[in-house]
């Protein structure tokens, strides 16, 4: 995420490090400095069964998972076509209970939901991060780097009493692609999950404006699972947001005692220690960054805009191929190449990267701009057709 002034940065749905010791540093909390939260925040609830959830499971798949057994009983549920119609979604990050009333979530909101409802029916879980590149995206002022998760399920041949060599797992991923078989993957703990979750939630509360839920849910998050490092970014930027810079650059230089090689934590850092003086520890640190991230996230993005603007589609086109090339799928990075090559008056490749924009959008909202574009500009085209137009 982006800052005030200049680009703050919070991850979301990232890697727990494994860091020497699980306690919480004794000075990273402030709760006098910050209102109650306007939610209720409460760990038990980001995977706990709704009764809506448990009459799904007991009434209307009951017959699929005693006739295909718990695991592909629940799978095929899930799938499309099947008996619960669940559509991703990733404005906001739901629990178990809101992700089923909703039918839809996030990536993490959906796992979430599907280890509750294999809980129930005794299946083991295991939840797995993906450790390729995590995509950015932007709200506002500020930028986020978005991870991914998934679910493993297999069948508890144990509990069942069955003695049997297959115990085959099944991985379920709500926005697979064709290069995630062959990207590694590490396994996270519930605790961590549950930390992701309300760090998401701590993020989401920030990017509203909303500074002192984000607080609670932050501390929450820490408290949880001390050794999630992420939340301490976003713990961070909301001390640098209420306006407590001393508060926020403990966090922040906390978090890069942790992971001294942390970019997010990095960025973030490098303008509160100016702000209070600090100077050579500033400079350390930005020529740190510089040496990791020579160019901070967007910054090819922010110049093809400048370059549309100044009517050089031309050179839009090159700087948002460039952050394609480190980001590739992020959907607001096509659409904007699809209006380059509009100026261009290349429509084949326009309508090419307004589907891309559309097939990976991360909220309906989004995915429907970017429908609204596509079809412009394929009536376009038939117009042109019927006049006689070779473009």
């Amino acid at each position: 995420m982006q800052r005030l002034s200049i680009v703050a940065l919070v991850i979301v749905l990232s890697a727990c490090a494994s860091v020497p010791s699980s306690s919480v540093a004794p000075n990273l909390f402030q709760d006098r400095w910050f209102q109650p939260a306007d939610d209720v925040i409460d760990a038990a609830a980001a995977f706990a069964l709704s009764a809506p959830m448990r009459s799904y499971l007991d009434r209307d798949i009951a017959r699929r998972l005693h006739a295909e057994r718990p695991q592909w009983g629940l799978i095929n549920a899930l799938q499309a076509g099947g008996k619960l119609t669940i559509e991703y979604d990733a404005a906001f990050t739901r629990n178990a209970a809101e992700a089923f009333a909703a039918g839809s979530g996030n990536c993490l909101s959906l796992v979430m939901l599907t280890a509750s409802l294999a809980d129930e029916i005794g299946l083991e879980v295991q939840f797995q991060e993906v450790l390729d590149e995590p995509t950015l995206s932007r709200n506002g002022d500020l930028v986020f780097y978005n991870g991914h998760v998934n679910v493993v399920l297999r069948e508890n041949r144990a509990e069942q009493g069955v003695k049997s060599t297959d115990n085959s797992a099944t991985v379920i991923d709500f926005i697979p692609r064709k290069d995630r078989r062959r990207q590694p993957v590490r396994s996270v703990s519930r605790d961590t999950v549950t930390a992701m979750y309300m760090n998401n939630r701590a993020a989401e509360s920030l990017a509203a404006g909303k500074v002192d839920t984000a607080y609670w849910w932050a501390r929450a998050a820490i408290e949880r699972e001390p050794r999630y490092t992420a939340t301490y970014n976003t713990l961070g930027l909301i001390y640098r947001r209420h306006g407590y810079i001393q508060q926020a650059a403990v966090v922040l230089v906390h978090a890069l005692a942790l992971e001294p090689a942390n970019t997010v934590a990095m960025a973030n850092v490098v303008p509160v220690l100016r702000a209070l003086g600090r100077e050579r520890e500033a400079e350390r640190w930005s020529v740190r960054l510089h040496e990791l991230q020579p160019y901070p996230p967007f910054h090819f993005f922010d110049q093809g805009r400048l370059a549309m603007e100044r009517g050089d589609f031309t050179r839009a086109g090159q700087l948002f191929a460039k952050e394609i090339a480190r980001t590739a799928y992020y959907h607001e990075f096509h659409y904007w190449l699809a209006l380059a090559y509009l100026g261009m008056n290349d429509s084949e490749r326009a309508s090419a990267h307004f589907k891309i924009a559309r097939d990976n959008a991360t909220t309906r909202a989004d995915a429907a701009r970017y429908q609204i574009a596509l079809d412009a500009q394929e009536r376009r085209v038939r117009d042109r057709r019927t006049f006689g137009s070779t473009r």
